[in-house]
């Protein structure tokens, strides 16, 4: 038993013609589609090329030659810094144009603290609660058919007790989650999201991993709110987890929900001081990517996503971020510099994706009674037979998908 194998299916594919005969006999070529795991990035970099506002092709051929799942952006203070003027059109054509190129597209995130809507902050609590319902309602709603699932809060161990406010002003999401305490917001974001859509898929997603956020996870399900995953952010700005991030997928699978590694990070260049408790206080003028720095994250990142695919509790992993430009607290955390070009971390992780965990195009010929056999990571697959051409799901375990191939 190889150490991946619970992330393999195999199946005997039944192909008939359009009258529902066995193609019998037929060469036949199958090749995988899109991996059944979620490997996500953030898609922010590539909403104004979706727009046609900017003209980043060549970066979104990167992106899509490793990623099928885009995370977009729904902070509040960015998404609506006037109120009643939400970036809805835009966003929508974002997802739209993921969506038509087989990606999967979530939100991040319908509650939380930080880049706050300004304008809420001095309205009474009754109001402040009702917009935030409001809010969640609106965007889910709206989103719908485009987003299937969304960080429904973030952060919500700290949020409470947040003071750390640039303009000196406490939020009114924090001064709500005061009020109605912490398992009462993370109702609010769920509920009030399923009365829109209750099919969608939401998560309760932490950077702060310690023993509240599985005391706040205890206290949630308890209270019967449904969640669909827990979210576990890993930016690793101060050096690589290593073993911790078995540790993690083993504390936060006991509940029996899948495991999203939600915010992954790592730098090519000089670490961060270990000193620093809030990243966000560490912003150097200059943060330079190194040929020393990108050999060491390209090495960590073929450990991380090894580690974490290995691991049959984890579901997703989501890079924060596929270009130094622009990147979070101007760190090298990209696989691509500022200027465009690859770096080592690129090939790495697309020799796991697209070769070492990929089923490429192989020939193979039916039997007489028109079936082949398929081997490999779950996923989506196409086969085709001339010039007809269909597409089936590899799930995980054995399986016996019939596939009509109408013109073969």
């Amino acid at each position: 038993m190889s150490g991946l194998d619970h992330r393999r299916g195999t199946a005997s594919v039944s192909l008939l013609d359009a009258a529902g005969r066995p193609l019998a006999d037929r060469e036949v070529v199958v090749e995988q589609v899109r991996h059944a795991f979620s490997f996500g990035c953030i898609g922010f970099d590539l909403i104004a090329h979706a727009n046609g506002e900017a003209d980043e092709s060549a970066l979104a051929d990167d992106w899509l030659e490793l990623f099928a799942l885009a995370v977009l952006p729904f902070y509040w203070g960015g998404f609506e810094p006037e109120r009643g003027h939400p970036d809805t059109a835009r966003l929508q054509r974002a997802a739209r144009w993921f969506r038509e190129r087989g990606v999967r597209v979530k939100g991040h995130p319908l509650v939380w603290h930080t880049v706050k809507a300004a304008w809420l902050d001095a309205l009474p609590m009754d109001e402040v609660e009702r917009l935030v319902r409001a809010r969640v309602r609106r965007e889910v709603g709206d989103f719908a058919g485009l987003i299937d699932e969304w960080d429904a809060i973030n952060e919500v161990v700290i949020m409470p007790d947040f003071v750390n406010e640039p303009d000196g002003v406490p939020n009114a999401i924090s001064r709500l989650a005061r009020e109605v305490g912490r398992v009462d917001m993370v109702r609010l974001a769920v509920e009030e999201a399923r009365s829109v859509v209750p099919g969608v898929r939401l998560l309760l997603n932490d950077f702060d991993l310690a023993a509240d956020y599985e005391r706040l996870i205890e206290q949630v399900l308890d209270a019967g709110v449904r969640l669909d995953a827990i979210g576990v952010q890993t930016h690793m700005h101060q050096g690589f987890r290593g073993a911790q991030l078995l540790e993690l997928a083993d504390r936060f699978g006991r509940f029996g929900l899948p495991v999203h590694f939600t915010e992954a990070s790592l730098v090519s260049g000089d670490l961060m001081p270990a000193s620093i408790v809030d990243l966000n206080d560490f912003q150097p003028a200059s943060w330079p990517s190194t040929p020393e720095g990108e050999a060491r994250q390209a090495d960590e990142l073929e450990q991380h996503f090894r580690m974490l695919v290995g691991h049959p509790a984890v579901e997703s992993i989501t890079y924060w971020g596929i270009t130094d430009r622009g990147a979070w607290l101007g760190a090298p955390i990209g696989l691509v510099r500022a200027d465009g070009s690859r770096k080592p971390s690129f090939d790495r992780l697309r020799t796991l994706l697209r070769e070492e965990w990929w089923h490429a195009p192989t020939t193979l010929r039916t039997d007489s009674d028109g079936q082949v056999t398929v081997a490999g990571f779950a996923g989506d697959y196409a086969i085709t037979a001339g010039d007809a051409r269909a597409e089936f799901a590899l799930p995980l375990g054995p399986s016996a998908p019939t596939v009509e191939l109408p013109g073969a």
